[in-house]
């Protein structure tokens, strides 16, 4: 991998550029057949040009980054599917997957997503969490991410592990989002309680590189999070993954409304709001990330 050839997110982001990341893969793996109840991970190696060809499909759309299909990749998740055991295996292949799809100039953000375990309910310990996600984050390194982006947090214990366990044990960036969802008195806050302010200041003093949210809102409202986030730190990079709008449920199915227009509408104001990276989540597509690439390119 030629590192010069592009430096560091963080590099870039001082450098001034807005950087443009990939969108959903969840609802990408059904389209390409994966049933309800398999194991996303699974498809790295029993259907690897399936997964290439999403990573390819959002390269190939201008993203400047690209996650890879590793998000339930730790070992609490993996052992639902009785595959606890090949944690490495999955998540070097998935990481590989997307590096071989970005090539040399684009990076490899990789995914890891929350165990759905709780600390506060004793669930698990604060070791356990520690090293999950560190074996998690060793392997995606091995794989050729660039960054690990710790993804729909909503408990500031297990996102500062995890945080901790990247920075302490890879050279790999760290970046960490978190989920929000307005309240019926207008402010966001994650399932836990949450505020964006809270999650700035516990996130720096973990080490993360790149802060920001992902799901559960459409571009206008993470517009409203991206102030906050950027009113408690003005230096740290912004990423944002946001969902194509909020979905509303059509015979049975969430559909999420925001057209690739309606997405790349709202993008001079998510960045005059702060946001540094932007991509998107559920219901978005490479169609969407093209639209968001080429106001992007606008800007300048």
């Amino acid at each position: 991998m030629c590192e010069s050839c592009k430096g560091t997110i963080v590099e870039q982001v001082k450098s001034g550029k807005v950087l443009v990341s990939d969108g959903a893969w969840g609802t990408f793996l059904q389209k390409k057949g994966m049933k309800p109840g398999e194991c996303p991970e699974l498809w790295c190696v029993e259907h690897r040009d399936a997964v290439l060809d999403i990573a390819k499909s959002y390269i190939e759309a201008g993203a400047d980054m690209i996650e890879s299909d590793s998000f339930g990749g730790t070992s609490f998740k993996l052992e639902h599917y009785g595959l606890s055991d090949r944690v490495v295996e999955l998540n070097e292949a998935a990481a590989s997957i997307s590096r071989e799809a970005a090539g040399d100039h684009n990076f490899v953000i990789a995914s890891i997503g929350p165990t759905g375990k709780m600390l506060l309910m004793g669930d698990v310990t604060e070791e356990e969490l520690y090293n999950c996600f560190k074996e998690q984050a060793v392997a995606l390194e091995n794989g050729g991410a660039d960054a690990a982006c710790i993804e729909t947090m909503s408990a500031i214990d297990e996102a500062v592990l995890a945080v901790k366990a990247v920075k302490e044990n890879t050279l790999l960036e760290a970046i960490c989002t978190f989920t929000f969802e307005r309240t019926v008195s207008g402010e966001y806050r994650t399932m836990m309680g949450v505020s964006p302010a809270d999650m700035v200041k516990a996130l720096l003093e973990a080490g993360a590189d790149v802060v920001g949210a992902n799901c559960g809102n459409g571009m206008e409202r993470m517009i409203e999070i991206v102030k906050e986030i950027r009113a408690a730190d003005a230096d740290i990079p912004i990423l944002v993954h946001a969902n194509a709008g909020l979905p509303k449920n059509v015979n049975g199915v969430d559909v999420f409304p925001d057209t690739p227009e309606d997405m790349a509408r709202l993008v001079p104001a998510l960045v005059k709001a702060g946001a540094n990276i932007i991509g998107g989540c559920c219901g978005t597509t490479p169609a969407h990330i093209k639209a968001i690439k080429e106001a992007v390119l606008k800007l300048k």
